[in-house]
């Protein structure tokens, strides 16, 4: 059976992108799903269990080749940022560690941190966004290439400094190490941003990875391709078509789409975190879960505590709490949860679509907090529960309404059309017209239903399996993510940002 399948796999396509990996600018010959990566990392997989076994020095030097590899097709020359990122970073904490004002080399280090940052990603913004409007001028910075994966590399090198300089990382990695730890090609795109006093030590270590940890990545690498390689990409198709042109579609079908992006951006991102911590796994690293059931949240500060969690406790600890977290009274606990959301929405782009959906977010969670010692009155039942989950992901659809469309009038359009174009005869001829795609959508939504402890059962029972069932499993994913596939690789949603 396993032969049968292998046979069926397309391998023009696997060699395509394969060449496409050697040859094309990313994202494309960059994503996951991409046989053609799978193809390389089996080569690079092999020679890496070898290097790790002979020699620490040697597997490091192996793997950042790699990661610089992965982040020159990335970004070309521009790749030059993170080695440079790293070498500034880690010399400026180990100047602050000895230095008598530690306070103000952990500023400059910041400094240093964010100012690639802010010019690559935010420069545009702010200056044909913000100052052009208000001099009523029209300066231009030109066409300014953001470098894929900078967020998430400029993040940790920022907790890095900050948890050193607080006291909460007391380790003294040299610079391959740290190299290492800010290159480390599975975070690339998805993170999760990974503090240094998680990751630094497993690399000292140097432990190979346990048959626990080897069944454990394959299992979610397989839910990732699926996630994002099928049903994701799928989704994606004509969420695109209905968001672009809004205008040509009807109430129905736009509310379709937005409950088509719910889902996508979901398996998209959780998917691809899901091939990080996946692959990292194998390499015998552990990294924290990010996604934890985001959709089962019965508010919004619950919401917040599960989804893309790497992201959410990063701005807790470095944004939140250093603004005066809930310290400083009420008002000011409001406030702070308000900025920190906008920050977090003008993380995701340097458009005022960005900032209006984090601000939305806090002022959701300002209302939450204000209303908690009421809402705390209320007997947990079950209709209450249902309720509370209704509101909840009513407010998080519209909220992702204002991240994807273009404009503010788009976004005007397509909100304006679902509520005064709505006709449920436009139900039948959907389900003709997009069969498939709502059965993706039915299967995603299915995947809701799912209790986390029937989700660990499933697990271990399949970190049981045999390997050649292992194996056939992940080629199944495969052959799917080939079957499904419609046209290039849908982009992967976050490495924009």
């Amino acid at each position: 059976m396993t032969a049968s399948l292998w046979n069926t796999l397309d391998w023009s396509r696997i060699l395509q992108d394969l060449g496409a990996f050697f040859t094309q600018p990313a994202p494309g010959g960059l994503m996951f799903c991409s046989m053609g990566f799978w193809a390389l990392f089996s080569v690079f997989f092999f020679l890496y269990i070898f290097c790790r076994k002979w020699n620490r020095t040697a597997m490091l030097l192996y793997v950042i080749a790699f990661d610089l590899f992965f982040f020159f097709k990335a970004n070309g020359l521009l790749m030059l940022l993170l080695p440079a990122t790293a070498a500034v970073n880690w010399g400026l904490t180990e100047l602050m560690r000895r230095s008598r004002r530690p306070k103000a080399l952990l500023a400059l280090t910041i400094l240093a941190d964010l100012s690639a940052l802010v010019y690559f990603k935010y420069s545009g913004f702010f200056v044909e966004g913000m100052l052009n409007p208000l001099l009523h001028s029209n300066f231009s910075v030109g066409e300014i290439v953001l470098p894929i994966g900078i967020s998430f590399y400029t993040f940790q090198a920022v907790s890095y400094s900050v948890d050193v300089y607080r006291g909460k990382y007391t380790g003294r990695p040299d610079f391959l190490e740290f190299l290492f730890y800010l290159s480390f090609f599975p975070l690339l795109l998805a993170g999760p941003i990974t503090r240094a006093g998680r990751f630094l030590p497993q690399i000292r270590a140097n432990r190979p990875a346990t048959r626990h940890e080897l069944r454990f990545g394959l299992w979610l690498i397989i839910l990732g391709l699926i996630k994002k390689g099928v049903i994701a990409d799928y989704l994606a198709v004509y969420n695109n078509l209905a968001f672009d042109t809004p205008a040509s579609y009807s109430g129905f079908e736009l509310l379709m789409a937005v409950f088509g992006y719910t889902m996508q951006i979901y398996l998209d991102f959780s998917g691809y975190s899901d091939l990080s911590i996946g692959i990292a796994s194998l390499m015998g690293f552990r990294l924290d879960e990010n996604f934890l059931f985001p959709y089962r949240s019965l508010n919004l500060t619950e919401f917040w505590r599960r989804w893309h969690i790497s992201l959410s406790t990063w701005f807790r600890d470095y944004v939140y709490i250093p603004l005066g977290g809930n310290r400083k009274g009420q008002v000011r606990t409001l406030l702070n949860n308000f900025l920190t959301m906008v920050v977090a929405g003008l993380w995701h782009g340097s458009t005022w679509m960005f900032v209006i959906w984090g601000a939305l977010h806090g002022a959701g969670l300002a209302v939450h907090k204000l209303c908690r010692p009421w809402l705390k009155k209320i007997p947990d039942t079950w209709p209450v529960k249902a309720l509370s989950w209704l509101v909840t992901m009513l407010f998080v659809m519209v909220c992702w309404v204002f991240f994807r469309a273009d404009s503010l009038q788009s976004c005007g359009e397509i909100l304006g059309r679902i509520v005064s174009d709505f006709d449920l005869a436009y139900l039948a001829p959907f389900w003709a017209a997009r069969r498939l795609w709502c059965v993706m959508l039915l299967v995603a939504a299915a995947g809701l239903l799912i209790p986390p402890k029937a989700y660990g059962r499933l697990t271990v029972r399949f970190i049981k399996l045999p390997w050649p069932l292992l194996f056939l499993a992940f080629l199944t994913a495969a052959q799917l993510v080939i079957q499904f596939r419609s046209g290039d690789i849908q982009p992967f949603i976050y490495y924009q940002f």
